[in-house]
This record gives C-alpha cells, sequence and structure tokens, in this order.
C-alpha cells in the first residue's frame, strides 16, 4: 500500500513539472532529453525530470533568451526614408549634406538639404544616434519614400570612425621627415627601423638631391562650410564650370556667396589670360566707346571654323518648368488684353508711401508700397463676382466619368517672381482675408525667401489663380500660360506715360498726361468663355481705376 502511495505521488509531482516545464517553452526539449539518457531518466508523465537535464534545459533556455536580445540590438540601426515633401513629387535632388558617418546628431537635428521640383528642403533626423550610411551623394536624385541615411539610435561614435573622420596631423622625426600621427612605420614589428637602413635612407642619392619632394603640396583651406551653399550659389557655379569646393567662402563659416564666384572667375580668367592692354594695344583714334562695345561681342566671333554645339542639362528649376509648361499647354488657351489707367493709383500710392514714411513702423515692416499688392486685392475683389475663375477642372476623380469643376473658397493667388535660380511662383494665401499691407508683407517675405532658394513646399502650393509682373522687368503686351490645376492668369505690362483726352464733363477736348498699363489674361477655353473674362476683367479694371472701392470692401 505505500509502494502503491509513492507511484501515485511520483506520477502527480512528474505531471505537475512537466507542465511547469511546457509553460516556460521548454516542452520542445524533451525529445533531446529522451535520446540523450537512460530509459529510467526519460521526460515521460511517470517520472519527474532529473536534476541535470532540468539544469540544461535551464542554461538552453538562457542562451536562447540571450541570442534574442543580441538580435533586438543588430535592429537599432534605423533606416530613415525621405517622406513626402509635396504633392505629386516622387524624387528631389540632394544639394548638400550637413553630417557624414560617424557624425553625432540629436532629434530634429538638421541632415541634408534637398530640392525638389517646387522648392529646396531641409530634411531633419527624426532619432537622436549616430550616422552611419548616407545613401546618396551630393547632386544625385534621392527617391521618396526609401531610405536615405542610417541612424544607429543608441551607438556611440567608435574610436576608429573619430579617428578616420580626423586628418591626421604631421608629426616631425629628427631627420625632418614629417609623418602622420598614428602611422605605423612597420606592420610586422613595433621596434623603430635598424640603424643601418634608416643611415642608408638618409644617405640615398634621391634623398639628397630632391628633399623638396618629400613634402606634401600645401592647400589652401577654404573653411569647414566652404561647399555649403543656397541652390542659386551653386547653380551660378554650375553654369560657369566652376567646382565650388575650391573657392573661398567670405560668407559665416566660409560658406560660398555669389560674390565669391564672381571674383574666383574673374581670378582664374585673369590669370589664364593676358591683359587686355597687352593683348590688344590701344591704336590711334579709337575712342572709348568702341573699346566698351566690344566688351559685349565674343572673343570667338571672328574666328571661322564649322558651328559647334554644346549640351548643357537644365537645372532643378528648369527641370520643374519644361515638365509644368508641358503639362499646361495641354489646356486651350485664349487671350484677353485690355488698357487700365493707373493715375488714381498713382497718386494713392504716393500719398500712402509718405504716411508709412513718417509712421515710424518698427523694423521688419513693409515700409515702401509698390502697386502689386493693389492688383492681387483687386483680383481676389473680382473673383467673389466671379468665382468661376478661382475654380480648377477635375477631368479623373469624378464617379461617372464627365469633367467637372472644382470651386474652392479661399483666393490662394500665385505671384510669378525672377529668382537668380529662375522662374519660380510662390502663393498668398487667403488673399480674401488680407489688407493691401498684410498683402505686401507677405509679398515682401516670399521674395527674400525665393532669392535666398529657401521657399518651402507650403509656399509654392495650393495656388487658385496666377498674376504674373512682367511689367517690372519690361514688356508691354504678353501672352501668359495658365498654371495647372488652375483656369485663369494675369499678365500685368509696363507702364508708361501717355497722353489722353479728359472724361470731365465740358473738358472733353483737354489733353492730360495719364498713367497707362496692359493687363494681358488667358483663360481655360474648355470652361471659361470671352464673355466672362471681360466681365470679371472689366471689374478689375474699374477696381485699379477707382481704388477708394477697396476701402469699402476691406475684411
Amino acid at each position: 500500500m505505500k509502494n502503491m502511495l509513492l507511484r501515485q505521488s511520483s506520477r502527480a509531482v512528474g505531471r505537475q513539472e512537466l507542465w511547469r516545464l511546457r509553460r516556460r517553452g521548454l516542452s520542445r526539449l524533451a525529445p533531446t532529453a529522451t535520446a540523450t539518457t537512460t530509459p529510467s531518466t526519460t521526460l515521460s508523465h511517470t517520472h519527474p525530470l532529473p536534476a541535470n537535464l532540468r539544469s540544461s534545459a535551464l542554461a538552453q533556455q538562457s542562451s536562447t533568451r540571450r541570442q534574442f536580445h543580441a538580435t533586438r540590438e543588430l535592429q537599432l540601426v534605423k533606416p530613415v526614408l525621405l517622406a513626402d515633401i509635396g504633392e505629386g513629387i516622387v524624387e528631389c535632388e540632394v544639394i548638400q549634406w550637413f553630417v557624414e558617418p560617424g557624425a553625432r546628431v540629436e532629434e530634429f537635428s538638421r541632415l541634408c538639404e534637398v530640392q525638389s521640383d517646387k522648392a529646396s528642403v531641409e530634411i531633419t533626423s527624426r532619432f537622436a544616434g549616430v550616422v552611419k550610411k548616407l545613401y546618396y551623394d551630393a547632386g544625385e536624385m534621392a527617391k521618396v519614400g526609401k531610405p536615405f541615411v542610417d541612424i544607429d539610435i543608441e551607438g556611440g561614435p567608435e574610436n576608429k570612425e573619430v579617428e578616420a573622420l580626423t586628418p591626421p596631423e604631421p608629426v616631425s622625426t629628427p631627420e625632418g621627415q614629417q609623418a602622420s600621427k598614428g602611422e605605423a612605420i612597420s606592420t610586422s614589428t613595433p621596434q623603430a627601423i635598424a640603424p643601418e637602413l634608416e643611415q642608408a635612407f638618409i644617405e640615398a642619392p634621391w634623398a639628397q638631391e630632391t628633399p623638396a619632394l618629400s613634402h606634401s603640396p600645401v592647400t589652401k583651406q577654404t573653411g569647414k562650410h566652404a561647399s555649403l551653399a543656397t541652390p542659386a550659389v551653386r547653380h551660378l557655379a554650375k553654369g560657369l564650370n566652376v567646382d565650388i569646393t575650391e573657392i573661398p567662402g567670405t560668407g559665416k563659416d566660409g560658406r560660398v556667396l555669389k560674390e565669391d564666384v564672381y571674383k574666383f572667375v574673374q581670378a582664374r580668367d585673369s590669370a589664364s589670360t593676358p591683359s587686355p592692354s597687352a593683348a590688344t594695344p590701344t591704336l590711334p583714334g579709337v575712342s572709348a566707346a568702341a573699346a566698351a562695345a566690344s566688351a559685349f561681342s565674343s572673343p570667338d566671333a571672328t574666328i571661322s571654323g564649322p558651328q559647334t554645339e554644346i549640351t548643357v542639362p537644365l537645372t532643378r528649376t528648369q527641370e520643374m518648368m519644361f515638365k509644368s509648361m508641358t503639362r499646361s499647354l495641354t489646356i486651350p488657351h485664349f487671350l484677353y488684353a485690355d488698357e487700365v489707367d493707373f493715375t488714381s493709383l498713382v497718386e494713392l500710392r504716393a500719398r500712402l508711401n509718405k504716411v508709412l514714411s513718417k509712421s515710424g513702423l518698427p523694423e521688419g515692416q513693409v515700409k515702401k508700397l509698390s502697386y502689386l499688392p493693389f492688383v492681387i486685392k483687386a483680383v481676389s475683389m473680382a473673383l467673389y463676382k466671379y468665382p468661376v475663375l478661382n475654380a480648377r477642372v477635375d477631368l479623373v476623380s469624378n464617379t461617372n466619368g464627365k469633367p467637372s469643376l472644382v470651386m474652392r473658397s479661399q483666393h490662394n493667388i500665385g505671384v510669378a517672381m525672377d529668382t537668380p535660380s529662375g522662374l519660380l511662383v510662390p502663393v498668398v494665401k487667403n488673399v480674401g482675408s488680407l489688407n493691401i499691407l498684410s498683402i505686401a508683407a507677405e509679398l515682401a517675405r516670399l521674395q527674400s525667401l525665393a532669392v535666398a532658394g529657401k521657399l518651402s513646399p507650403q509656399d509654392m502650393s495650393g495656388g487658385t489663380i496666377t498674376v504674373s509682373n512682367i511689367g517690372s522687368i519690361g514688356g508691354t503686351y504678353l501672352s501668359p500660360v495658365i498654371v495647372e490645376k488652375e483656369v485663369a492668369i494675369l499678365g500685368i505690362g509696363r507702364m508708361r506715360t501717355v497722353p489722353a483726352f479728359s472724361t470731365v464733363p465740358g473738358e472733353e477736348d483737354k489733353i492730360l498726361r495719364r498713367q497707362i498699363c496692359n493687363f494681358s489674361w488667358s483663360a481655360d477655353h474648355r470652361v471659361i468663355d470671352g464673355a466672362t473674362m471681360a466681365r470679371a476683367a472689366d471689374v478689375v479694371r474699374t477696381i485699379v481705376e477707382e481704388p477708394d472701392v477697396m476701402v469699402m470692401h476691406l475684411r
């Protein structure tokens, strides 16, 4: 009876031990334990697991856990994906890197600057850690949604990586030779060179005859940020066939400016060509005007020979313009032009500028108004009466497969700007809620960013209608091209002074001096007819010719 109770107790203990081990995930070890033990120690439902097998199983469990922890450490290197920086953008050019492999970065630290079809954007880090890999070099095209940098979010820079990124410091030896710090003289033994070999090296004929060959050439330091420049400066250097890393920068921390590029090119050309006085001596009877006129002719104009052609790749801004204008030319345009009398607006602007000059506005505020804010406000007021000019054509998203018009509530007016990198069209958002001073301040902000090449995708997107002030450069008449996802565009010509008859009753024969400007409209003839365009243009003309009307519509 006693033996029976012992056997039942052993069975209960064995089942309880097996259940506990299965809960720990070690039940898969039972076949191995069975194959390596005797029948008396086999894991079964009738006998508990022996102590030696339990220790072996626990050791294997601990080893498995340590291996799993090591795998988690390998996954700490995070590939950072290039985020979507604008609507419809699938790739962008890497302009410059602010980091290099082995550098320590913090969260929101600058990683690189990229330029898309719309603007240049600085990409910041989402993690704090150490940069491990850069997927692209400066000038290459990076794909949106693909990794562009690897960051070890818990690691630190290793000593060998720091040494590899640090230029070696020259160490002078007793013989006057230079050796890099940390450079091993022999890879097989830590001892110095034998005295006989050292003496033979010093007494060698080539070592005595040309001692200058042992010194490395001295390179001019251009600063740690010499290659960091705005896209406009980089495009200027690229167009002049100049390596921007060779230009000594005078900007902050050695940053290369546009003036530095011109000075470098001038110094290079003056060093490679003889002076004008020596090459082309002044002849008697040749005037200074004739000499100055020769500066506008090419030096190769008098050289006869076959026609030569040079292929020049498009800049990023030109590529953007090529794509957008190709899509825009699929829109059937029609042109409507009208003359607008700016005389009253000229007088109002002069009075307002006089008030602004005496108001003592703080630094950063607009202190002088141009004509463009008044025109933009006039266009916005006309859009309230003719909202179809603020719409866009939708060809694909309609469920019945028919084209439709998408009406938009806000007046986001794009303004074409001439910048050093080319034509850009930033957008003044929600013009209907802005007054003249607010529009002028926003224009000044966008202009400064455009010249510096720092416009964000938000500044370049969301336009509903565009105004092009080409008259500030020149030209009286123009035929503007409609921007994609818009149905109309206004082109402003050059303002000119002309004589005109008075419109005052009883003084019709009196000739007055008038300031006339031409407005040229282009509209999408698929949805805008000529009569609608003429009526909307007449509203704009009336507001500009009588700018006091704007006071009644200020919001």
